[in-house]
């Protein structure tokens, strides 16, 4: 009886703690990471923390740190001031896409396009996803490719997937 009841409890409390997990959101996600204090940062700069919050669903193709790093010198600095809030804006939401596109979905999407997928992004650009070696990329609107380095970082407003580049809208 005592080893029912311990085994009952155990399965609540991690129905508990699965459930917290999901409830965390796309931004949680990221602030949870080390390789996005970045990313992190310029969603604060920008005024998106609470847009990003909200109920979604969102797919976020987050860049990590060392993206940043490979802008031109100087460019982040200036993206992070108030003046280029707009600039920034649109930069972040050009990572973001309506709807909740796990990894199966992407590659299905992929599948289907005959090898290229083309999403729109909330700020009204699109980026065209495909397969390199096995790999999904993102191609920007002005060739800039980006390589998917992991993938359904699950939130409860929808899913992240980490990118080695930060992509540029047009």
């Amino acid at each position: 009886m005592k080893a029912k009841f311990l085994a009952i409890a155990a399965i609540i409390v991690a129905g508990l703690f699965s459930t917290a997990s999901a409830q965390k959101t796309v931004v949680d996600v990221a602030v949870g990471s080390k390789d996005h204090t970045t990313l992190v940062a310029a969603v604060k700069a920008a005024g998106l923390v609470e847009t990003l919050q909200g109920t979604g669903p969102f797919t976020v193709f987050a860049p990590v740190n060392a993206a940043f790093g490979k802008l031109p010198a100087g460019t982040l600095e200036s993206l992070l001031k108030p003046e280029n809030k707009a600039k920034l804006t649109k930069i972040l939401t050009y990572h973001v896409i309506a709807g909740n596109l796990n990894a199966a979905a992407v590659l299905k999407a992929i599948k289907d396009g005959k090898g290229k997928a083309v999403v729109k992004t909330v700020s009204g650009g699109s980026l065209t996803a495909s397969l390199k070696d096995g790999k999904v990329i993102l191609t920007d609107e002005n060739g800039g490719v980006a390589t998917v380095v992991a993938t359904d970082l699950k939130a409860g407003n929808g899913v992240v997937h980490v990118i080695d580049t930060v992509v540029l809208p047009k």
